[in-house]
């Protein structure tokens, strides 16, 4: 009998809750941003153990913002611990969203018929008949859609409902929800020192998620470029540490351009955070929002996450960016530009295209304006062959009337020449007497004249 036995599994570490094995890397244990597109753009999931920043220079709007709240949510609805650290942590909080078909919920209720509503409309359009060679045919798809509604890894949420109160008095009493203070007085190294003893002191195998939601607001003192690019290399360390932790933070809006930082800052972030996107809106820029009606701003990827790796998984497996060999070829070997748009209920990110020529939402009762006069034109009298031949004469046309000349050739029975329109330019200038047609007589061995 051999000694050799084939080396199987016999048990593996349950993962934490809201988790999931990546599916680059067996060793990569990956959570989701709430976001199902953004979670397709870093791969499948933010891995843990690692950072997402956000800029979002557009002072106009919170779109840094709205992305930690879909991190917050995600964090609370599966289960893990999240610590909050702002100013007002628990405000923020209190304003984040939930999800749709929560019985704490009151405005879910009213969104949940809509929905139902929605589906309906969904399924009467797929019922449409169309050319059986378009039938087989893939459908246009500019963003991944949330096939796992009822998975713990990414929770569908409505941006019209709010988090239930009775939830997170639940999340505080049972230590869920952690908030932390942001003092003035302080710089990063205190609040660094904060997260190390969070994470130090929880010996649970839950996941933790740490939101700062506007890192370098006043509420943080006056911070330097220094200083925040060494507070997002401590957290960044910090969290290689603990394999459990993962962290998102956005900028403020003054600080996600290269005039605050000097020239290369964007760039600095990237290199310092583990993941890191830009999400330009086109508020400033009025072309662009005419330019691009459906979308409301510009997604630049800084930083993909590769943990364990040396390619990051996006490459791979999103389907957004188009470098796998599955989107390929939908949008060919290149990679897809991003933009992003946030609708009634959800923020999605989706591939950037060209909407209709004339807008889909544009509808003409009326014939053009251009088209109305060409009609006008077409209707007057039409000009006469006489007019076109002098069309090269500069100056305006005019019809006039005159009398018709009978005339004969000097010599010959031509037929008459009339002339019904002339032009105003040549009633002025007198008509030339027509010479005569010339004629060449020679004679020939024979009596004949010829004439030509």
């Amino acid at each position: 009998m051999s000694s050799f036995k084939r080396k199987t599994l016999s048990g593996r570490a349950t993962l934490p809750q809201g988790t999931r094995l990546s599916p680059f890397s067996t060793s990569t244990v990956i959570t989701s941003t709430g976001i199902p597109s953004l979670d397709d753009i870093l791969g499948g999931g933010l891995p843990l153990s690692c950072s997402l920043a956000v800029l979002a220079p557009d002072h106009h709007s919170a779109y840094g913002e709205l992305v930690q709240k879909y991190f917050v949510a995600q964090g609370l609805a599966s289960g893990q611990k999240v610590c909050i650290i702002h100013d007002e942590p628990l405000r923020f909080a209190r304003e984040g969203i939930w999800m749709a078909g929560s019985t704490l919920s009151t405005p879910a209720q009213a969104s949940t018929a809509e929905d139902v509503d929605d589906e309906k409309a969904s399924q009467h359009d797929d019922k449409i008949k169309i050319a059986w060679r378009y039938e087989q045919m893939k459908k246009f798809q500019t963003t991944v859609s949330s096939n796992s509604l009822n998975d713990d890894f990414c929770i569908a949420f409505d941006l019209t409902c709010r988090i239930p109160t009775a939830a997170l008095d639940a999340a505080r009493q049972s230590a869920q929800l952690i908030p932390i203070d942001v003092d003035i007085s302080e710089d990063g190294t205190a609040v660094i020192e904060q997260i190390e003893e969070l994470l130090s002191n929880d010996t649970n195998a839950h996941a933790v998620r740490v939101c700062i939601p506007a890192l370098g607001s006043p509420h943080w003192g006056d911070m330097q470029p220094p200083t925040v690019l060494t507070l997002l290399h401590s957290l960044r360390r910090l969290l290689h540490r603990y394999p459990n932790a993962c962290a998102s933070l956005s900028l403020a809006p003054h600080m996600c351009t290269d005039t605050w930082g000097g020239p290369g800052w964007v760039q600095k972030v990237g290199w310092l955070t583990d993941a890191a996107i830009s999400m330009s809106a086109f508020g400033a820029d009025p072309s662009l929002s005419s330019l691009f009606p459906s979308h409301h701003g510009i997604v630049q990827i800084l930083t993909l996450p590769a943990p364990h790796t040396i390619l990051p998984a996006s490459d791979k497996y999103s389907t957004l960016r188009g470098l796998s060999s599955a989107a390929g070829t939908m949008g060919g070997s290149g990679e897809n530009n991003l933009a992003f748009k946030c609708m009634r209920k959800r923020l999605i990110f989706e591939t950037l295209h060209l909407d209709l020529e004339g807008g889909v939402t544009e509808r003409r009762t009326t014939p053009a304006s251009s088209a109305m006069a060409l009609d006008a034109g077409m209707a007057h009298e039409t000009i006469p062959a006489t007019i076109l031949a002098t069309e090269g004469r500069k100056g305006s046309l005019a019809t006039v009337e005159v009398e018709f000349e009978h005339s004969k050739d000097v010599g010959s029975d031509g037929p008459t020449r009339a002339m019904a329109d002339i032009t105003a330019d040549d009633s002025l200038v007198p008509a030339k007497p027509k010479k005569p047609k010339k004629k060449v007589a020679f004679r020939s061995e024979r009596p004949d004249l010829y004439d030509f």
